[in-house]
């Protein structure tokens, strides 16, 4: 199992985030999505091809937030590099427990299982990677907090580790051009599997993610990138809500695609 990296590659990598908030260009005007959806939360956008950051709510794009299941990226590559999951075909049978997401109540590979955003068979895969393997991992990617306190099942769900936007874009950033400290099948893996949709315009990939605060608010993500004519474009969607009954599912797809189409995406001319 590869689990000690050298010294080198751990210093350039203990800073996850690889955008200057600093030089980032605020654009307020994104505001009215999220104020349709009567919801908090902010948008940042990397632009590989010129190097530019824009944000909308710089103040929550540096707040750490619980990353939910935006963790499964993580716990996926993890259990890949170290052969926990020999590939993503690796199937973890149903516990039998039924669960309010019929979709997860049967065996399940690890394609399906991103896909649906499985939470117990990320849970397993956390508990066959274990804590101390797992707290090595977190600590050389610098990820957010690095605080995996609690049960190895839970700790990406209990608001003991928390991550920022802008440290997942800067994570999203280093998945995609092969940066993070795993093999390069491992990257093209998730890769892979964070695809979404793919067609002669432009190739949209993320993975979304929903809990909930301390204060039981609402936090929900769609972490990714849009490839277009040929650049790519990382991107971050934050959102808060205190609406217990809010179809965060919806609302976070909803604000994230009316946002990229304002950009100017899914037309194939970025």
């Amino acid at each position: 199992m590869r689990i000690l990296i050298s010294i080198s590659a751990l210093a350039g990598l203990l800073f996850i985030n690889a955008c200057s908030v600093n030089k980032a260009k605020i654009n307020d005007q994104l505001k009215k999505y999220f104020d349709a959806k009567n919801v908090d939360g902010c948008f940042t956008m990397f632009n590989n091809k010129d190097g530019s950051v824009m944000v909308y709510n710089m103040k929550m794009d540096t707040m750490r937030f619980t990353p939910a299941s935006s963790f499964k990226i993580v716990n996926s590559l993890i259990a890949l590099e170290t052969g926990i999951a020999p590939n993503d075909s690796l199937v973890i049978p149903w516990d039998g427990i039924k669960r309010n997401r019929a979709e997860w109540n049967k065996n399940m590979n690890m394609r399906e299982a991103f896909k649906t955003s499985n939470v117990p068979y990320y849970q397993e895969i956390a508990r066959r990677i274990g804590a101390d393997t797992m707290k090595r991992w977190i600590d050389s990617l610098g990820y957010g907090n690095q605080n995996i306190s609690g049960q190895i099942d839970s700790f990406w769900l209990n608001n003991s580790l928390k991550i920022s936007p802008d440290e997942q874009l800067g994570l999203m950033k280093r998945l995609y051009f092969d940066q993070l400290p795993f093999r390069k099948s491992t990257m093209e893996t998730v890769r892979n599997m964070m695809i979404q949709e793919e067609n002669t315009l432009y190739k949209l990939s993320y993975k979304t993610g929903w809990g909930f605060d301390e204060q039981k608010n609402n936090i929900g993500w769609v972490v990714g990138y849009i490839e277009e004519n040929r650049h790519v474009y990382f991107f971050v969607t934050l959102i808060k809500s205190p609406e217990p009954t809010i179809d965060m599912a919806k609302v976070r797809m909803d604000i994230t695609k009316d946002i990229l189409k304002e950009l100017g995406f899914f037309l194939g001319k970025m």
